[in-house]
């Protein structure tokens, strides 16, 4: 039988336990949440504060002024709020508060820092850069256009098996966080580039030895965190782009960039494999600057 009265300390541990069972959050981001939660809690006693339904509204926007007044920029101040939005959902969804109102607490300004997003035509670019003539050329195309097509992370690409690849159905089968598996599409061009690396590229690179994975470097052996950070820095370059862009920045610009064309909100999130809207609604202002640029470059009055 559950506890009826909790303590704060066996909520946050009874949140903490939620999202790494029930949602299979990665250990470090479990970590990170428990660190916030728990400076949360230290403050929520020197408040005098010993019961959930007390920590209200006026206490949270307290705690964010009291981040504030103690050096915390911005982004940090957010990452706090993000914590403690998951920790009020999950209390909800318990049954012990009747609403999320860590909600009704705005996200500090450019409190979640976005790497650099490349526009529509610096993608353009840095796709256009491998040499498709050679094998290691076709390879890292194939890998530029895919990271951009369905919005990977750099462990998600470089961890592809060739089984995770539906060529003819258009769909990659990825393997996340908390080793939760979605399925992403991906368009006609990243399509015709796989084909193309997997009939041309891919055996030569492979050679005689046996490999699952489907993006290899040497002896057959899968491309590497940083050989990939190393071959987009390198392309970039080439490019003239002259951004600092990580592997990192293809996944924003792929999620801004369906943003800034209409996509609806959730179906970005579901590609991103994010398990709170909240972390992709930091995507959201990249759209929106967009919008009020374009808007005052067409508009009449604008």
């Amino acid at each position: 039988m559950s506890n009826p009265n909790p303590t704060l300390e066996q909520l946050v541990d009874q949140c903490l336990n939620y999202l790494l069972v029930e949602k299979g959050l990665a250990a470090k981001t479990i970590e990170a949440y428990a660190g916030d939660l728990r400076a949360f809690l230290d403050f929520l006693k020197a408040q005098h504060i010993e019961r959930i339904d007390e920590a209200d509204t006026a206490a949270l926007l307290k705690y964010v002024i009291d981040l504030r007044q103690n050096g915390r920029g911005p982004r940090t101040r957010a990452r706090h709020l993000v914590a403690l939005r998951g920790f009020y959902s999950f209390l909800v969804q318990a049954g012990r508060l009747p609403k999320n109102i860590a909600k009704m607490v705005d996200l500090p300004k450019s409190g979640l820092k976005l790497p650099e997003v490349l526009d529509v035509q610096e993608v353009a670019k840095l796709l256009a850069t491998p040499d498709r003539t050679k094998p290691k050329g076709l390879r890292d195309a194939a890998m530029l256009e895919l990271i951009y097509a369905a919005g990977l992370r750099v462990s998600e690409l470089i961890g592809l098996t060739i089984s995770a690849v539906n060529l003819e159905a258009g769909f990659v089968r990825v393997t996340g966080k908390g080793n939760k598996e979605r399925i992403v599409p991906m368009g006609r061009k990243a399509m015709d580039c796989l084909q193309e690396y997997l009939k041309e590229g891919r055996p030569v690179l492979v050679k005689e030895l046996a490999s699952r994975h489907l993006f290899v470097a040497r002896a057959g052996q899968p491309m590497t965190r940083q050989g990939f950070w190393k071959l987009l820095r390198n392309y970039a370059l080439q490019a003239g782009i002259a951004k600092r862009i990580t592997p990192h920045s293809m996944r924003h610009s792929f999620a801004s960039h369906l943003l800034e064309g209409g996509a609806d909100l959730r179906a970005v999130q579901v590609m991103l494999g994010h398990v709170d809207i909240a972390t992709t609604q930091i995507y959201t202002h990249v759209a929106q600057k967009r919008l009020i640029e374009i808007h005052r470059q067409f508009h009449p009055r604008g």
